[in-house]
């Protein structure tokens, strides 16, 4: 891709001389290398505040893509049907009807044979998806891979022997906070649209848009038909995939994210290669420093994760993890809470080593962890319970590393969880909720899917059950 500024032209450079000579050197500097960190600097005169985006748009903007999405919702013929009372009433299978919802975002072109990257959510539960270029043609695309705990998404679509016009994706670590951005999309679907503005903040996490909450702030504008869309640096590459906003009024307010594209790298790596998405597996929880702990600790300063259980025999105990330990690094990148690690060591590809940056009684150390994926250890044994009893119509399973992996939830969690609900079943109206963890029944412990079956094949009569939900334990009485 192009050099730093090759996107910029000079405005006023003919005005004179002195003007001139000055645009000749920055053109000059626009064919040179990426400039070092401690190179940038703010313009400091006319012709240079003159610099004009517009060489750089037309390069990267014929990358970026709008996207149709049709979905079939269902819903009740009135809201009085949405009244539990009329539920009380009527049942759960009270009629329905079906109608057709359209969506519309955008998405990034990061393959000249058509592999596209968007948002999740844009395209979530479509039953049909368009796609169409900057030159009006469309395309139906084919869904690739999706990942909702990314909030990222690979289409393709077909144009034949053409190579199709794409970007490159940037290193998401280099950028620095106040670096020029621009942001690509379809706001509100007025059409292609282009917005400036800087890097705001990096390594943004609690933001709530995806499992691996780690986002990119920019104040360029993004509005709804952004999402999916392009976040460009000034070389022309990919920073990262416009994802969400935060705003009061569902229009820009100065403050969007976007998925960083180290971690769009490792989706689209997936994709290409046909494999089913594995990140790689810590092995341990913890929880952010906080002033407390860092004074209590005698730490230097409150900052790091503070590891509080490791899982037995998983990669951070190998590496000579301990409960106690601060990790505040990952291959010399800083990290501030269990988001921004587990960030850092999901876009590690599996197989290699990760260099942890930890603090353990009050000396720094250095511990390789080895990067490999969650075991499948016990196995699911995923099973919809039937019956007569008060757990009829819940999905479980047993609990594993790769099973709490994939569901966000602490390595060290053991026995049964709820997967899913059938609506209006004996499970359901009892409040069971999928993320449950079922104890004990009758005060017997039920480690395993088949313990909880022969438990639950026994008489009736009167049913306690005891459920994990979160930090809180919740004991249910069911008398038959």
């Amino acid at each position: 891709m192009i050099a730093v500024a090759t996107g910029l032209r000079c405005k006023g450079a003919g005005r004179r001389s002195a003007s001139l000579s000055l645009c000749a050197v920055l053109m000059l500097a626009a064919a040179a290398p990426p400039a070092l960190a401690e190179d940038r600097r703010v313009p400091a005169t006319h012709p240079e505040i003159e610099l004009s985006f517009a060489p750089l748009v037309k390069r990267v903007a014929p990358a970026v893509v709008n996207i149709y999405a049709k979905r079939i919702v269902r819903q009740a013929p009135s809201p009085l049907f949405d009244d539990p009372i009329f539920r009380r009433f009527f049942g759960e299978g009270m009629p329905q009807r079906e109608r057709i919802q359209n969506s519309l975002g955008s998405g990034v072109i990061v393959r000249p044979e058509g592999f596209i990257v968007t948002a999740h959510h844009v395209i979530e539960g479509a039953t049909e998806i368009k796609v169409a270029l900057s030159d009006r043609r469309e395309f139906d695309a084919t869904l690739v891979s999706d990942d909702a705990r990314t909030d990222l998404t690979v289409l393709r679509i077909n144009a034949g022997q053409e190579r199709l016009p794409y970007l490159e994706l940037r290193d998401s670590d280099e950028v620095e906070v106040g670096d020029l951005v621009l942001a690509i999309g379809n706001p509100f679907g007025v059409g292609q649209t282009v917005t400036s503005g800087i890097v705001s903040a990096l390594a943004r996490t609690a933001i709530g848009n995806s499992d691996y909450s780690y986002f990119i702030q920019t104040d360029a504008a993004i509005n709804p038909g952004n999402s999916g869309g392009a976040l460009v640096t000034m070389d022309g590459r990919l920073l990262g995939i416009n994802t969400a906003i935060y705003s009061r009024t569902g229009t820009s307010a100065g403050i969007g994210f976007a998925v960083p594209s180290n971690m769009v790298a490792t989706v689209l790596q997936s994709a290409l290669t046909g494999g089913r998405l594995v990140r790689a597996w810590l092995g341990a929880a913890g929880r952010s420093m906080t002033s407390e702990l860092a004074t209590s600790m005698h730490a230097a300063r409150p900052a790091g994760v503070l590891i509080d259980s490791v899982y037995s025999g998983g990669p951070a105990e190998r590496a000579g993890l301990k409960p106690g330990d601060i990790v505040t690094a990952v291959n010399g990148r800083d990290v501030d809470d269990m988001d921004a690690l587990r960030f850092r060591i999901a876009t590690q590809p599996l197989g290699g080593t990760a260099k942890l940056s930890v603090v353990r009684a009050g000396r720094e150390t250095m511990v390789s962890l080895r990067l490999e994926r969650a075991p499948e250890q016990p196995p699911r044994e995923t099973t919809t319970l039937t019956g007569g009893t008060p757990l009829a119509g819940a999905t479980v399973a047993n609990m594993s590393p790769a099973l709490a992996e994939e569901m966000s939830l602490p390595d060290t969690l053991r026995g049964v969880i709820v997967l899913e609900l059938e609506r209006g079943s004996p499970a359901a109206r009892i409040g069971l909720r999928p993320g449950d963890m079922i104890l004990a029944i009758n005060g017997v412990e039920t480690k395993s899917v088949g313990a909880l079956k022969s438990r639950m094949s026994g008489p009736g009569g009167r049913w306690q059950i005891a459920i994990q939900r979160g930090d809180r334990v919740i004991s249910v009485v069911i008398e038959g």
